[in-house]
């Protein structure tokens, strides 16, 4: 696969699955996909790298997503082997033909990721289980609930949301007043039914036959098979070294604190941005004012006459320098 890992900016968020297409892709063809549904497609990054891939071998993709940017809408109106479902997941998935493989990347809580599990379980039997690639599986989401609406969670299931109180950081589980925005994300991360890494432990569980591995880079890519399928051995043998690895983890958990201590520091530089910007609109009326004028006179005057120090006289020349500075 031709895949360009840096069309991403250095230092930005890296949120497409995109940036993990070296270990699904050898996953999909382990699998055998030749069809694939993309639940949460959003701009399509992902799609066009899944389109290209499955476009070799038949195969087609079916990109779910009730609001669509403007280059996924581009996506399926200009290619054949892009289907596009303007529709949540769970109004989609009870409908939609099962593909041999989904990746569930839509609204990252609790709630939604059990019942895309349950929808798909319940349409498949032992051994007939699509592969599954979820995304988000690592920090922030893994054990923190993130809604696209949250009216449209059962109140048993929605947490209280963090709004304009802050954002989050590594090692918080609370709210950091200058953390990385994400205002629809509950307050308190950890706890039963929070997260999308606990919907699919809760949901591998259910099954004796099912098997997770956590690849821990880019917020954390999912994979998730059953052993009863005749090519289960092979996605093992796939994300063997992978799985959980430890050098990736450190790596992923320096990054996200690098995002953070970069938000943070910009938040600062922003702040400290705007006080200057309000400083210099007060020099500049100092400097337009004739009272400010006849208090300079005054100043000199009472510096010549001894009544004030020749340093304590601050004159419209040197605002001028400060602010051309």
């Amino acid at each position: 696969m031709d895949f360009d890992r840096y069309a991403d900016p250095p230092g930005s968020w890296s949120t497409s699955l995109a940036n993990v297409a070296e270990v699904m892709i050898p996953c999909l063809e382990a699998a055998g996909a030749r069809s694939v549904a993309e639940v949460g497609a959003y701009a399509g990054d992902l799609t066009v790298l899944l389109a290209d891939w499955a476009a070799g071998r038949g195969g087609r993709v079916v990109a779910i997503d009730p609001s669509p940017q403007e280059a996924l809408e581009r996506l399926d109106r200009e290619r054949d082997d892009v289907e596009l479902i303007r529709q949540t997941s769970l109004e989609a998935l009870p409908e939609l033909e099962l593909p041999d493989a989904v990746v569930i990347d839509g609204d990252h809580n609790y709630w939604t990721v059990s019942e895309e599990l349950r929808l798909i379980a319940e349409r498949t039997g032992e051994g007939r289980l699509p592969l599954l690639l979820f995304h988000d599986v690592c920090w922030p989401h893994a054990r923190r609930d993130d809604y696209f609406e949250a009216a449209q969670i059962p109140e048993g299931y929605r947490h209280e949301q963090i709004g304009d109180r802050g954002g989050l950081v590594p090692d918080d589980p609370g709210v950091a007043a200058d953390g990385l925005p994400y205002p629809r994300s509950a307050t308190a991360e950890g706890g039963e039914r929070n997260g999308v890494l606990t919907a699919v432990e809760d949901f591998v569980a259910t099954r004796e036959d099912l098997r997770l591995a956590v690849v821990p880079a880019f917020f954390g890519l999912g994979v998730v098979w059953s052993q009863r399928t005749p090519w289960g051995h092979g996605v093992a043998d796939v994300v063997r070294d992978w799985d959980r690895n430890p050098l990736l983890g450190r790596m992923e958990a320096n990054r996200v604190r690098l995002l953070a201590g970069g938000h943070a520091t910009r938040r600062e530089a922003w702040a400290a941005q705007e006080r200057l910007s309000k400083q210099e609109v007060v020099l500049r009326r100092l400097l337009d004012s004739s009272a400010f004028a006849v208090a300079e006179r005054l100043s000199r005057l009472r510096a010549r006459a001894g009544i004030a120090s020749q340093q304590s006289v601050i004159s419209k020349e040197e605002i001028r320098r400060a602010l051309d500075d």
